[in-house]
C-alpha cells in the first residue's frame, strides 16, 4: 500500500474451534498523521504465530482477547519511514507488532530496534525473535538445563522446538530427542538440526518408539504442544526433571472444558517434578545479549532454521490457519 493509503487485517468474528480465513477481514483505511512522540513503520515481515490463536475467542487467556473488528496484534519487523519521536529516526529498522502494512507507533509496548548482526531481517521476526528467545530463555531460566541432561521437545519441527533442541545439544545435552509430524520433518530434525532422533507422531507404532526411546527417561519436556503431550511424557520423567510449558498448538482450539485433561499428576510428587509456563517477554531486558549470540551461531552454522514465506497482507490469514491443520514446516512469514 502507498498513496497514503494503509491495510490491516481484523478479527471479523470470534473463532470456534480451528481458524479458517472467513473469521477475519482485510481493510484499507488512510495512514493517520503522527502526532509528537509518534513514529510510522512500514512492516517488510508478519509472523504466523499459534500463540495468537489463545486471543481469538470470547474467553480470557494469557492476555486478553481481541473484540472482533480488532486489529489482530502479531509479531512483525519493519522500517521507520518517519518519527516525530526522539528514539526512532526514519531508517532505522524494528521490532514490533500488527497484521498491518503500517504501523503507528508511541513508542511503548514490544518496540526495538534491530541491530546489524549480519542475519536476513526474516529472522528477526523468527528465530532471532520470539520463538528463538521463547526456547533460549525457556532452557536458560524456565527448565534450568544443564549439561549432561536428556531432552525431549514437542513439536520440534516448529521455529520454537528446532531450536530449543539444538540450543540444547550445544550446551551439552546427552540426548534430545524430537516429536513431530512426518518423515520429512523427522529427517530434518536428525540430519541438518543435530537432534540424536526424532519420532513421527503419525506413524502407526509411535507409542511403542515413544516408550523404547524413552527408556531411560527425561531430565527436561520442553512443550508446544499441550496436556496430552504432558500427561505422555510424565510417567517417563526423571527425578527432579523439569517440564516446560512453551505452547499449546493442540489445545489452542479447544474451550477450557474440551481440552485433554492432565491424569499423572502423583509423578510430581515422587519423582519431585517441576512444571512451569512461560511468557518470554519476562526475559525481555535479557534479550540483546541473548540475540548477540545466537546470532552468532546462526551465521556459524551450528544453529539451523526453515522458514516459510508467503507474499502480501491478504496471505495471512489462510497461512496462519493452516498452522492448525499441519500444513506448516518451518517459520512462516508475511513478506509484506
Amino acid at each position: 500500500m502507498s498513496d497514503g493509503q494503509m491495510e490491516r487485517i481484523v478479527l471479523a468474528r470470534h473463532i470456534v474451534g480451528a481458524p479458517t480465513p472467513d473469521d477475519f477481514r482485510l481493510e484499507t483505511l488512510p495512514i493517520p498523521a503522527l502526532e509528537e512522540g509518534q513514529l510510522l513503520i512500514a512492516n517488510r515481515f508478519i509472523s504466523c504465530d499459534p500463540g495468537t490463536r489463545s486471543r481469538l475467542s470470547p474467553g480470557a487467556s494469557y492476555a486478553p482477547p481481541l473484540k472482533p473488528g480488532a486489529m489482530v496484534d502479531g509479531f512483525a519487523v519493519g522500517e521507520v519511514i518517519e518519527s516525530r519521536h526522539p528514539r526512532f529516526a526514519a531508517g532505522e529498522l524494528v521490532m514490533g507488532t500488527g497484521w498491518a502494512t503500517h504501523m503507528v507507533s508511541n513508542g511503548r509496548g514490544y518496540l526495538a530496534k534491530v541491530p546489524d548482526l549480519g542475519v536476513p531481517l526474516s529472522l528477526w521476526n523468527g528465530i532471532l525473535g520470539v520463538p528463538g528467545m521463547t526456547a533460549w530463555f525457556g532452557l536458560k531460566r524456565v527448565a534450568n538445563f544443564k549439561a549432561g541432561e536428556r531432552v525431549l521437545v514437542t513439536s520440534a519441527a516448529g521455529p520454537v522446538g528446532a531450536t530449543a533442541g539444538q540450543l540444547a545439544k550445544l550446551w551439552g545435552a546427552s540426548n534430545v530427542t524430537g516429536i513431530a509430524g512426518g518423515a520429512e520433518k523427522c529427517r530434518w530434525l536428525v540430519e541438518e538440526c543435530g537432534f540424536d532422533a526424532a519420532l513421527d507422531y503419525k506413524a502407526a507404532d509411535f507409542e511403542a518408539q515413544f516408550a523404547e526411546a524413552s527408556a531411560d527417561g527425561w531430565d527436561v519436556l520442553f512443550d508446544n504442544v499441550g496436556n496430552a503431550s504432558v500427561d505422555r511424557a510424565l510417567p517417563v520423567m526423571r527425578m527432579k526433571g523439569r517440564i516446560v510449558i512453551s505452547g499449546q498448538v493442540a489445545d489452542y482450539n479447544f474451550t477450557p472444558a474440551e481440552a485433554p485433561g492432565i491424569h499423572n499428576t502423583r509423578e510430581f510428587i515422587g519423582k519431585r517434578l517441576r512444571m512451569e509456563g512461560l511468557v518470554v517477554f519476562d526475559d525481555l531486558p535479557a534479550f540483546p545479549a541473548a540475540q548477540e549470540e545466537l546470532a552468532g551461531l546462526i551465521r556459524a552454522g551450528q544453529v539451523k532454521y526453515r522458514e516459510e514465506i508467503f507474499v502480501g497482507l491478504a496471505s495471512l490469514p489462510a497461512a496462519f490457519s493452516g498452522l492448525f491443520s499441519g500444513q506448516s514446516f518451518g517459520r512462516r512469514l508475511i513478506r509484506v
